[in-house]
């Protein structure tokens, strides 16, 4: 069954708009483990525009107490900062059970596109190297709609063993009535990750809208990280009952 890591981010970009320390973004993770959640999910940025160091440090304490897995995604060339020590240094720090590199950059609200693995492929293999030392299981942000049909054999080649899938995409032509064209390039994307020996999770606009069929038509998703819509939904019907949800919609597939 593909299992769920719950992106918390938005708890932290709530908390920072007031200050203070409130909402909890340990306490809101501790309800979407209770809840049945089978790991966290958070992307620190330089910015620390949302998540900060010090919210992976106490995440990775609550993940090793629950028996979960961590998930830390993050830009590997983003240079470390006053507040940011860098991507690596965290994974050197937490050592969370997977790392996942996603090509953001400052200016970007979210992330929206993943690697060139033609033009990244030298500057990111030593990287995988190091992260694979850590014992981190390394996933790389991927497009499904790339045109290069070598795509996923290059991002092997780098030493990944996971890609995940960006489904902006999919969600937008979901949303428009116009799935299924987008589906049918997801799911020969997940084969050709497969194919060359890499597990496939996926994320980004996930929701119970349109998880299902996304489930129902790519094969064989490892996991799906999911924060912004689920943090949504959990306004209106509350943590636990969304994340149950989730996990009802991930039991039928």
């Amino acid at each position: 069954m593909t299992v769920l890591s719950v992106n918390v981010n938005k708890i932290a970009v709530l908390r920072n708009s007031r200050g203070g320390r409130e909402p909890d973004v340990v306490r809101a993770a501790r309800a979407c483990l209770d809840a049945g959640a089978h790991g966290i999910t958070v992307h620190p940025r330089p910015d620390a525009r949302h998540v900060r160091a010090d919210d992976v440090y106490a995440l990775a304490e609550l993940t090793r107490e629950y028996g979960v897995e961590f998930n830390l995604e993050g830009n590997p060339f983003a240079p470390p900062r006053a507040g940011y020590p860098g991507f690596l240094a965290l994974c050197e720090q937490v050592r969370p059970a997977q790392a996942t590199l996603v090509p953001d950059g400052d200016a970007q609200l979210t992330s929206d596109h993943g690697f060139d693995f033609a033009r990244d492929a030298t500057a990111l293999r030593p990287l995988v190297a190091q992260l694979k030392a850590m014992h981190c299981r390394v996933s790389l942000f991927a497009d499904a709609d790339g045109e290069d049909p070598d795509d996923m054999r290059r991002a092997a080649a780098i030493g990944a063993d996971r890609i995940e899938l960006y489904t902006g995409p999919y969600a937008e032509a979901h949303a428009a009535g116009d799935a299924a064209p987008m589906l049918a390039r997801f799911a020969a994307a997940a084969r050709r990750a497969q194919t060359a020996g890499m597990a496939v999770n996926a994320g980004h606009d996930l929701s119970q809208d349109n998880l299902g069929d996304f489930l129902a038509a790519v094969p064989n998703v490892q996991e799906v990280s999911i924060g912004h819509a689920l943090i949504g939904e959990a306004l209106y019907a509350g943590l636990e009952a969304t994340v149950r949800r989730y996990l009802a919609i991930l039991a039928t597939v």
